[in-house]
């Protein structure tokens, strides 16, 4: 399988026209590669947690209603969803650079369309904007794919977690500084509440340029030209390409239900904490302290989790993940009033969303032809990010008839198809650990 075969290191001189790679110039690249990722992801994640700290507020500004806040940040992971195989489909045929830096700019927009949407005001246009604001979250979940382009199944999973570990830095600052953001347009038309989705469009510009000028060559060619020797598939572009590569590969079926299921089960969970955190008499101050736990565990750990699924394997990493997600439904779920045992819940909740998480993308990318790789990477984030819209919004109605431990229960009951699927690879293959 090319995904996961050995290095072609002959100069590349097949493909769209690129640069000459060599053996030799390849760890360089890589690197350089990795850089820019990084880069982009510290601004994307950044302009992403500016306008989705806010955005629940904005909405209830424009609509009028609090029953309608919640509408805004759903619209975003609409929207994610919804751009993730148009942009999979552009990727295949034009490379990363392309897909990245149009995500951006659709982010941007997005932005953009919130801040008139607040003067007008427009709950409507809101949504769209919130919806097209999406693709910068979009845009960080792509580059995770992106960065194992160039590298062997050996550091794949390194190679995607240090793009997500470069997410917590933008995911810390961005909250602290929407304040100030807010503040910058006071006096002029644009609405306080709305002038950090300018901030946060102009950030997601200055992520397109990067990604523009320094992704060069592009990852995703660059990788189709170093491919093993032998015939070439034509990429494959659609949707049901994606799904005829996982439907033929029981090892990407596992990924893929990995991915869905540990998002799903985190965002289930996170969503809800700061109302059951309130029941119980916390303030604001400590529940973003839990949350701020929270985000630590899903991103700073993560170089960890790609160590390890490197070293001993996907699959066992994939337990790891079943078993902390598991843990921490049973902590949160049964904290009470008990502050502590909440934020420890919430901390290993995050823990558990980046093993599987990381272990599950590059399972995934293992797993199936780098001709359907982009096809399937992009099915892969449309079915995470429904599940989750669909998880996040059955979370509320839980909560409100049955409670937020059952609400953690039935997220660890969800846990049982990728323990399932676990088990049945590594009964079915010994040697399941080399991943």
């Amino acid at each position: 399988m090319a995904a996961a075969g050995k290095w072609h290191t002959a100069p590349v001189t097949r493909s769209l026209p690129l640069p000459q790679v060599t053996a030799a110039a390849l760890p360089a690249l890589q690197r350089r590669t990795s850089a820019v990722l990084v880069v982009s992801q510290i601004l994307g994640g950044l302009g992403v947690a500016v306008g989705i700290a806010l955005a629940p507020m904005l909405a209830a500004e424009v609509s009028g209603s609090e029953a309608l806040s919640g509408l805004a940040p759903t619209a975003s992971v609409i929207g994610t969803a919804l751009l993730s195989l148009p942009l999979a489909a552009l990727m295949t045929g034009r490379g990363r650079r392309a897909g990245l830096v149009l995500a951006y700019l659709i982010g941007a927009l997005g932005g953009g369309l919130v801040v008139v949407a607040t003067m007008l005001p427009s709950f409507p246009l809101l949504l769209l904007g919130m919806a097209a604001f999406g693709a910068g979250s979009l845009a960080g979940l792509q580059a995770r794919f992106a960065a194992a382009d160039l590298v062997g199944p050996e550091r794949r999973g390194r190679a995607i977690s240090t793009v997500v570990w470069a997410t917590t830095i933008g995911s810390v600052l961005g909250p602290n500084i929407s304040a100030p953001a807010s503040r910058l347009f006071r006096g002029t038309p644009i609405p306080e509440a709305a002038g950090p989705y300018l901030c946060s469009g102009a950030v997601f510009l200055v992520a397109a340029l990067v990604v523009a000028l320094a992704l060069r060559p592009d990852p995703l060619l660059t990788a189709r030209a170093l491919a093993p020797e032998g015939p070439v598939e034509p990429p494959k572009r659609s949707l049901a390409a994606g799904i005829a590569a996982v439907r033929e590969s029981p090892t990407a079926r596992l990924a893929l239900v990995t991915v869905a299921v540990s998002h799903t089960v985190m965002v289930s969970i996170m969503v809800m904490t700061p109302v059951d955190l309130g029941r119980h008499g916390a303030g604001l101050q400590l529940i973003g302290l839990v949350i701020s736990g929270h985000i630590a565990g899903m991103y700073a750990f993560s170089p960890v989790m790609g160590w390890l699924a490197d070293r001993f394997g996907r699959p066992a990493v994939i337990g790891l993940a079943v078993g902390l997600l598991g843990c921490a439904a049973l902590l949160a779920g049964t904290a009470g009033p008990r502050h502590g045992q909440t934020a420890a819940g919430l901390f290993v909740l995050g823990l558990g969303w980046s093993a599987g998480m990381i272990a599950g993308s590059a399972l995934l990318t293992d797993a199936v032809p780098r001709s359907a790789q982009a096809a399937v990477q992009g099915l892969s984030d449309l079915t995470m990010n429904a599940a989750a819209g669909v998880g996040g919004a059955a979370a509320g109605v839980i909560v409100a008839q049955w409670g937020y431990g059952p609400l953690n229960a039935i997220g660890a009951a969800l846990l049982l198809p990728v323990a399932a699927l676990t088990l049945r690879r590594s009964l079915r293959r010994p040697d399941a650990a080399a991943g």
